[in-house]
């Protein structure tokens, strides 16, 4: 009897462990490129299905993007039917803004950072609208003042 207790109490415990690692990784910024940085990709690749997904083109040499990071970090863990992307447009050996990185360079990057909205059907927004629209949610969050 006491080890079908033990037993059931060890399955508790692992699917609180589980259920609390699954919500850690819904509330957080994937960074997509990582290690990769100024590669091309494909965007609609980083669509999540049944969410609006935010891209954001960063460099870490761009003091905007870096106040910005831990705004998206803490909006990522208010709004989980956000998936929130940041994509480097930086190559490894860049120091400074990499403007002319292949994947700046594929999606025409010239100032960041640089948002790409997808809502959950695929439609996206960029540039202004979508800062806009990010900036909205940051106020709405209370993360702006």
């Amino acid at each position: 009897m006491r080890t079908a207790i033990t037993l059931a109490w060890r399955g508790v415990f692992l699917a609180l462990v589980l259920a609390l690692l699954t919500a850690a990784e819904a509330g957080a910024v994937q960074v997509v490129n990582d290690g990769r940085g100024g590669e091309t990709l494909d965007l609609q690749k980083l669509r999540e299905k049944g969410k609006t997904t935010v891209i954001e083109f960063y460099s870490p040499f761009c003091p905007p993007c870096l106040r910005l990071a831990p705004l998206l970090e803490e909006l990522s863990r208010k709004r989980p039917d956000l998936a929130i992307k940041k994509v480097n447009i930086n190559r490894p050996e860049a120091k400074g803004i990499d403007w002319k990185s292949p994947l700046a360079q594929q999606y025409g990057i010239r100032s960041v950072p640089h948002f790409v909205v997808f809502s959950p059907r695929g439609k996206a927004t960029e540039g202004r609208a979508a800062f806009s629209q990010v900036q909205k949610w940051l106020e709405e969050a209370g993360l702006l003042k």
